[in-house]
């Protein structure tokens, strides 16, 4: 990851005695650039493209994680439930945190007044900026909760399930979850019903020429967008929604990497409040960042403080985006040739005066900051551009996810009629000590009179989730297989049986069977033992150890007689020690 340095200009009076600012360059994609050389295409451009290094459908990944080894990490693999893994140091009124990083001691600030040797370390979660500010942390802990209680619900309605069904059921519905409140409740918000409707539209069903992979533009310009409504002021707030004088308001630079104010100050619901009873920052042309992420701005990887307004400049530079006119073109928006016509997109002549200054033609600005600084549409938060490329992104997100929610056969109609009541304030609701919030978490409201009770807001019944099956059908009930689990579905006069095996085991026999009137149309299958250390490309064990084949796993017999430490350089004397996996 190759650094590169932002000169600071003389007369800036934000970087105090810094000539310039870090930059971290974004890792190039095999193949691409300069590595194009190493595959030995010398011959063809190919210009450099970075890694994407998230899942980019709206799968939950922030809860869940992008990889499989992340997942694994996350989840609590003893429960019966299939739960998420929780904090089991610390609790917020009986009700659960995330858990902390492997990583200790981990880079996160501590409370200058904490106890010696008392230390709070960065959250684990599906997103590794989660600990990044609290508000940011609080979010990611109500899914888990969310999670959680989605879990054991649906262990309670069908006590057959086993702990895998459980966790992808859970998944599955917090999945759709967020796709609901982030198309249906969030995005025309942002972008206006106009745009919405041109750019998105109604849903048609699945769409396999649709290319779901987030776009370059979209992730390195336009949806940081919301960099310029981040509020400078994190506020805590009682049960009234007042001032809490234990909780005094923060700067935002306060809460940085700062896990511990959200355990030791309150936990969550003052935090909440605190974010349903304000708004979001204004986005005015002439203040697009407030000053604590343009002075104050702080990250694990530099000591000092950054600018992120130059750091996303930079990034779109960093990733060769083409500038603003060419993707005003792209949207079918007219290309802005004279000062003139720049006045025509953005209304404050300031601003437009101080960026020809800079630029001298419009088709020099960069498209995060031309998008920026466009008047808002009627009804939406950002202006032309970005709800262009925003839409446009929400609807190749939506039409080329063969799993989104409203497709067929992903849930019953029973199902997604229960989905459609949820809402972020009922996730609320259900996950905190918060008795009184607004019917739409995203509207902002004036407390009491724009707040309802919980017990007014809507929400899902699991029942539609609820499996029957009886002794006395046609099939009789499914048999079960050692060291898996089956699911069992009944609908439109179909039943079927579907296995799947612990991990560590493979199925032998039919992975589905279908009730006939003859009965089961094949016998169960089995679940049999994976032989782990017969996988001679990716051997599970160090080649100076032995494997050695157990039920549903594998040990490492270490015959080197010293082994790396976790710093990654130490070796440390080993005695012939297994690992077990």
């Amino acid at each position: 990851m190759p650094l590169f340095f932002m000169q600071v200009t003389t007369n800036d009076t934000l970087s105090t005695g810094m000539d310039c600012l870090p930059f971290y360059r974004s890792s190039p994609a095999c193949g691409t650039g300069d590595h194009d050389i190493l595959f030995g295409n010398i011959s063809v451009l190919n210009p450099r493209q970075q890694i994407n290094g998230l899942t980019s459908f709206l799968d939950a990944s922030t809860v869940y994680g992008s990889t499989p080894a992340v997942e694994n990490k996350l989840r609590n693999l003893t429960s019966e439930e299939g739960l998420l893994r929780v904090n089991l140091i610390y609790y917020d009124n009986h009700r659960e945190y995330l858990p902390f990083t492997d990583r200790i001691p981990s880079p996160c600030a501590q409370d200058s007044n904490a106890s010696e040797g008392e230390r709070i370390e960065c959250f684990l979660a599906g997103d590794s900026r989660s600990s990044e500010v609290t508000s940011l942390a609080a979010m990611h802990t109500l899914w888990l909760r969310e999670h959680n209680r989605l879990a054991r619900a649906l262990k309670r309605i069908n006590s057959h399930w086993s702990a895998e069904a459980v966790y992808q059921e859970a998944r599955k519905i917090v999945g759709a979850l967020h796709q609901i409140i982030t198309l249906r409740d969030y995005i025309p918000k942002i972008i206006g019903p106009d745009a919405f409707n041109m750019y998105i539209g109604l849903y048609t069903g699945y769409d396999p020429t649709v290319n779901p992979t987030v776009s370059n533009v979209f992730s390195t310009a336009a949806f940081r967008f919301g960099h310029a409504t981040i509020q400078p002021i994190v506020r805590r707030l009682n049960a009234q929604y007042l001032d809490d004088p234990e909780l005094p308001n923060l700067h935002l630079h306060e809460v940085f990497f700062s896990p511990w104010r959200l355990i030791k100050e309150g936990g969550l619901d003052p935090l909440l409040r605190g974010l349903l009873a304000h708004s979001a920052k204004l986005q005015v042309q002439d203040q697009l960042l407030n000053e604590e992420l343009t002075e104050k701005l702080f990250v694990l990887s530099n000591n000092g403080s950054l600018d992120l307004a130059s750091l996303n400049l930079q990034r779109g530079r960093d990733h060769g985006l083409p500038g603003y006119n060419e993707w005003r073109e792209f949207c079918g928006l007219p290309k802005l040739e004279t000062h003139t016509d720049l006045n025509t997109v953005i209304m404050n002549r300031n601003v437009t005066e101080k960026i020809m200054e800079l630029y001298h033609n419009p088709s020099n600005i960069d498209v995060w900051l031309g998008g920026l600084v466009e008047d808002f549409i009627p009804g939406a938060r950002t202006g032309p551009l970005f709800a262009c490329i925003i839409g446009k992104q929400m609807k190749a997100l939506r039409d080329g996810d063969r799993f989104w929610w409203e497709n067929d056969n992903v849930f019953t109609e029973a199902q997604k009629r229960e989905l459609k009541k949820h809402s972020l304030s009922r996730v609320i609701c259900d996950n905190t000590g918060i008795t009184e919030v607004p019917a739409d978490a995203f509207q902002l409201g004036k407390f009491p009179q724009d707040f309802k009770h919980c017990n007014n807001i809507p929400g899902m019944n699991l029942e539609a989730w609820q499996e029957f099956y009886q002794e006395e059908e046609l099939c009789g009930t499914p048999k079960s297989v050692e060291n898996g689990d089956f699911v069992y579905c009944s609908e439109f006069g179909k039943t079927t049986v579907t296995y799947t095996c612990h991990y560590g085991f493979q199925l032998q026999g039919e992975e589905q069977l279908t009730c006939t009137s003859k009965g089961w149309n094949f016998e169960a299958p089995i679940c049999i033992d994976i032989n782990e250390c017969e996988n001679k490309i990716n051997p599970p064990c160090p080649p100076s150890s032995t494997c050695i084949n157990t039920e549903g796993s594998y040990k490492c017999l270490h015959t080197d007689p010293y082994k790396l430490a976790e710093d990654g350089r130490t070796c440390i004397g080993n005695a012939c020690e297994h690992t077990v996996h």
